[in-house]
């Protein structure tokens, strides 16, 4: 089966653009025209959703909340569209679960390569699905996108999720930031290593007291304590 594709955006001839190029690369594409009409369409459960931040109604960031705020989508990956290059705006969208943001004017091959780039990492991902690592006070369940902490489940977004799990299946290794770029979002996403101290940051909130777990190595990356 194709992959679903649910566009939102308010500007018709982005839209167009966006739906003709992954319809010609073999996806199936659902558009929306606002953030309101958007959390309607998630009914269906698309495989990722691309999102407009500026929109009437209901702009990108509120719907990416609300997306992740229910437990039946909040495991969709997100793409951010925006036509803003503040870096506030990413560190806003990643810090609410957003997956990668691509900014306007669109080049359809870079458009085609993100989508491709992000499906990939979830296939690899799925391979180790039935793991579930368990360590003093933290459970990860891969095949559930859950995290436990002293018994309480935690909601992980997604690159958050994966970026525990890598630090976690590894205790006593360090990480560089290239390679947990390479590892989490790939080699064909453009982010900074800001993006990486942010999603450490809202992971260390969300362990608590285990927080001193997750190491800095100034200078060089993170790693999980052995």
């Amino acid at each position: 089966m194709p992959k679903r594709v649910l566009v939102v955006d308010d500007e018709p001839d982005i839209l167009s653009l966006i739906e003709y190029n992954l319809t010609k690369e073999g996806f199936e594409v659902v558009t929306a025209r606002n953030g309101a009409e958007a959390l309607q369409r998630t009914a269906d459960l698309p495989d990722l959703v691309m999102l407009d931040v500026m929109m009437p109604e209901l702009d990108g960031f509120e719907t990416c909340r609300r997306l992740k705020a229910d437990p039946r989508t909040a495991h969709i990956p997100v793409i951010f569209l925006t036509a803003r290059s503040a870096e506030v705006d990413e560190i806003v969208g990643l810090e609410i679960g957003a997956d990668d943001f691509l900014h306007k004017p669109i080049s359809p091959r870079k458009l085609v390569a993100r989508v491709r780039a992000l499906f990939r990492r979830s296939e690899q991902g799925g391979e180790e699905q039935e793991s579930v690592i368990r360590t003093r006070r933290i459970t990860l369940d891969r095949s559930h996108y859950s995290v436990r902490v002293g018994g309480e489940e935690v909601f992980f977004p997604r690159k958050e999720f994966e970026l525990l799990a890598l630090l976690i299946a590894h205790p006593g290794r360090v990480f560089s930031r290239e390679v947990i770029l390479d590892q989490v979002w790939g080699t064909d996403v453009v982010v900074t290593d800001r993006t990486i101290d942010v999603h450490i940051r809202k992971i260390r909130e969300k362990l608590g007291d285990d927080a001193v777990l997750i190491e800095t190595i100034k200078g060089v990356g993170y790693r999980f304590k052995d």
